[in-house]
């Protein structure tokens, strides 16, 4: 049941200038960004972690890792947003986010990254030799690892987040995991 939804009056001051750039950028202040936003020092930090790896990888990768993420996080929220990102700006088919959500891709190289990421949450980051060869085999360097691990940790602390205040969603909602 989604949480109460915080008035643009009680957005602190501090964080306003991001919401409204945020705002400005997508069209509509989504509501997690709102909820987000009352704490202006874990919304501005994750506005920056966010703005700095969104110049990492691609961004069908980087979509595909969010939308990986989100399903084992089982963060509905999310797998919202980046469904319809995936799709409208990665320009990803609707068959491309479902094997996205699955840990796969058809791109081999791709695939490697999200399966790498898949494993990367699923085991905690306890990952294997084999998982970290696999990916490097990909193509992917050492700094392209690192830039996965933290695409999933940033992916994982908004799951986290909306999992814990379940923000109305408002972007199209999209078939449960169960059914695809």
């Amino acid at each position: 049941m989604p949480r109460t939804l915080p008035t643009s009056q009680q957005v602190p001051a501090e964080s306003k200038p991001t919401l409204d750039m945020f705002t400005k950028n997508i069209g509509f202040t989504p509501n997690m960004m709102t909820t987000f936003a009352q704490s202006p020092i874990a919304f501005n930090s994750w506005a920056t972690l966010l703005g700095s790896l969104s110049k990492v990888l691609d961004v069908k990768t980087r979509d595909s890792i969010g939308l990986a993420v989100s399903e084992v996080n089982g963060c509905d929220y999310c797998l919202t947003v980046h469904s319809f990102t995936a799709e409208r700006m990665a320009k990803m088919s609707a068959d491309e986010i479902i094997l996205a959500r699955l840990g796969r891709a058809t791109d081999p190289k791709r695939q490697a990254a999200v399966q790498f990421a898949r494993k990367v949450i699923e085991k905690r980051g306890k990952v294997g030799d084999a998982d970290l060869q696999a990916v490097r085999d990909a193509g992917y360097t050492e700094a392209h690892v690192i830039e996965i691990v933290a695409l999933v940790a940033m992916y994982s602390l908004t799951n986290f987040f909306n999992n814990v205040f379940d923000p109305e969603k408002d972007f199209p909602v999209v078939a449960p995991a169960g059914s695809i």
